[in-house]
């Protein structure tokens, strides 16, 4: 089925920079088609986007920025694998890898306790979970037209077992809320032919006490996060610094904030440590904010592409 790419391929295809965005999920059709555009012609190889407790559903909005876009890759980031069944999973990806050859991605993850517990679900053994579903997903029967070229599929992961499982059951993985030190470290745990994208969160403003104020209202949700706060704790940050919206240092480290060449050096620090792709996704203020000539201004300094 799935992850049948491979790891090299697809670094090829999305190029070292995306979009990662949280705020075309509150935008309407029309609008997204329209950011799609700008952000391809801007120079991004890829728009990834989010699948969370009341966001568009993860297929059918791939399809909406799909149908926008002529060469840009779209990638989930991530789809929840308690939201659909595994059959599911791999028969709307096929689907959309035939409509659509070569540029959609499959990114999925197990997601986290609360969010399970509000679909009425139970989050237990997520590694053992995602293996199951892999293996459900790789037998599932499909009667539609195989994609010309295989969907790509990568894998959420944090830790050193799930990073472990997208070696081996996937193109890569998908690192999300984390400082460079974690890139070095994934890249030792995958090896290097998978595929490893990195989110960087960035805020372009250079006074320190306005960045990390809308730095702080995006990280402290992901900080009150098991999975993402013991990750930052396997990386040697205590429990003080992780306490509430963070210390400065840990909002530092997860947050790259400052002009266009400070976010864009945290971006080539990830791809030094080993990251393949870097998706950049911009906060504001506004939540809704698409962010677009900010997005500009950085293509001009990383793919020297002109705002």
């Amino acid at each position: 089925m799935t992850g049948a790419s491979g790891g090299r391929e697809l670094a090829a295809r999305l190029g070292t920079i995306g979009a990662w965005s949280f705020a075309l999920q509150e935008h309407s059709a029309e609008e997204e088609r329209a950011a799609v555009a700008a952000l391809e012609a801007a120079g991004y190889g890829a728009i990834w986007f989010p699948e969370s407790i009341g966001s568009k559903e993860a297929l059918s909005h791939a399809a909406i920025l799909l149908g926008a876009g002529e060469r840009i890759v779209v990638a989930s980031g991530v789809a929840n694998i308690w939201a659909r069944d595994p059959m599911a999973a791999a028969n709307g990806a096929r689907t959309l890898g035939e409509a659509y050859p070569g540029r959609f991605l499959l990114g999925l993850g197990v997601s986290h306790a609360p969010s399970v517990a509000a679909r009425g679900q139970q989050y237990d053994h997520p590694l053992e979970r995602m293996r199951a579903y892999l293996e459900a997903m790789d037998a599932a029967t499909y009667v539609g037209p195989a994609p010309a070229l295989p969907v790509g599929r990568v894998l959420a992961a944090l830790g050193p077992r799930m990073l472990a499982l997208s070696a081996e059951r996937a193109d890569g993985a998908h690192t999300y809320f984390v400082p460079v030190e974690h890139t070095a470290q994934a890249r030792a745990r995958l090896g290097p032919e998978p595929f490893l994208a990195v989110e960087q969160t960035a805020v372009l403003e250079a006074d320190p006490v306005e960045a990390r104020r809308i730095a702080r209202a995006f990280a402290a949700r992901y900080l009150a996060l098991p999975n993402y706060a013991n990750n930052l704790r396997r990386l040697g940050y205590g429990d003080d610094e992780l306490a509430g919206t963070g210390s400065d240092r840990v909002i530092d480290a997860v947050v790259a904030w400052g002009d266009v060449g400070a976010v864009a050096a945290r971006v080539r620090a990830h791809l030094d440590a080993g990251a393949d792709h870097v998706c950049i996704q911009l906060r504001a203020s506004v939540s809704s904010d698409l962010c677009l000539g900010q997005y500009r201004e950085l293509a001009a300094e990383l793919l020297g592409r002109r705002p």
